[in-house]
């Protein structure tokens, strides 16, 4: 695996051209600017092993190295893992 899950609290693994990567970044953008986490971005199309996984789950969210979300990012419960 190439890509740290962990380079943040928050990672989003998507890829260019994904509008849900996109609508997904906007609401991770929003909540990490209100708890002051960190946040970070990989494509999943860089890592064969997460691209084999992840590929039809993206964007797939990450909070502290575990998978939290994919598909859609619900910032509700996004600021209540951040909680923990």
């Amino acid at each position: 695996m190439d890509i740290d899950l962990t380079a943040a609290r928050v990672v989003l693994l998507g890829r260019p051209g994904c509008h849900l990567c996109d609508l997904a970044r906007d609401v991770v953008q929003q909540v990490v600017a209100e708890t002051g986490d960190s946040f970070a971005e990989a494509v999943v199309d860089e890592d064969p092993v997460l691209l084999e996984r992840y590929a039809e789950q993206i964007p797939v969210t990450f909070v502290d190295g575990r998978q939290h979300d994919y598909w859609r990012v619900d910032p509700v419960r996004l600021r209540r893992a951040l909680a923990r």
